[in-house]
């Protein structure tokens, strides 16, 4: 197995990527020129480091990125500044996650397993999760005037809609934390496959950490992920912390 990890220089990237180390697992990353990686990733004799910014690779670069992998994990996301939440590109998730989708289906030669980490913001009407009147306005709001909201919307109905379920080339799972936290170790959380709390007037929490732990775990027990294949599982904490 190697496995692409997208945003791997990322709070939760990084879980991710020292949960691969932790497995022995075969691992491309792929972080910005200025990224900040630990000792334990620079060192690991697992793990291949490719620096650049991928909405700049081109498609022949995304083909190579992917040509010998069997899994892919994106924990994209924006940074939290002003040019970062209001800047270009506005759809960095979605437009490279796409991209990534049509590098693997360019490159053929077998299914790749692809997760995303995504947010309980994402309501899938799919499975017949509604919102409330008071969720619904404010969620209208954030996608006219919070861009991040409006890609975290836009790649995970992507995979639902487009990719689907018929795909030849990719199976997928869109992970959806609740309000992330950090947290040292890896602790019990669970699992749902509808959202349990609302993630405006009632939000739980779900630590990074469990959330790189429950990725790699997707990745590594194949019981697992056909279980979860297809579906936007969410995940907390088992124990939240007080407010």
């Amino acid at each position: 197995m190697k496995v692409l990890i997208l945003g791997a220089s990322g709070a939760t990237g990084k879980q991710v990527v020292m949960q691969m180390i932790k497995r022995g697992i075969s691992t491309r990353i792929v972080v910005r020129e200025s990224a900040y990686l630990p000792r334990e990733i620079i060192d690991a004799s697992n793990v291949e480091i490719i620096k650049g910014s991928i909405t700049e690779f081109s498609s022949e670069k995304l083909k190579e990125l992917v040509k010998d992998c069997t899994a892919v994990v994106s924990c994209l996301g924006h940074n939290i500044t002003f040019n970062g939440m209001f800047g270009k590109p506005r759809l960095l998730v979605y437009s490279t996650v796409k991209r990534i989708c049509e590098a693997i289906e360019e490159k053929g030669g077998g299914k790749v397993k692809l997760v995303l980490m995504s947010t309980t913001a994402f309501t899938n009407t799919h499975i017949g999760e509604k919102n409330t009147t008071g969720e619904k306005i404010i969620f209208s709001l954030l996608k006219v005037l919070l861009p991040p909201h409006l890609d975290n919307m836009r790649v995970a109905s992507f995979l639902i809609e487009k990719i689907g379920k018929d795909n030849p080339e990719i199976e997928w799972a869109a992970v959806r934390p609740d309000g992330l936290i950090n947290e040292d170790e890896v602790s019990r959380y669970n699992v749902s496959e509808f959202i349990l709390r609302s993630p405006i007037s009632n939000p739980g929490q779900t630590s990074r950490i469990n959330v790189g732990h429950f990725m790699a775990e997707l990745l590594t027990d194949n019981k697992l992920w056909d279980k979860w294949k297809y579906k936007t599982p969410v995940i907390y904490n088992e124990k939240q912390k007080e407010k």
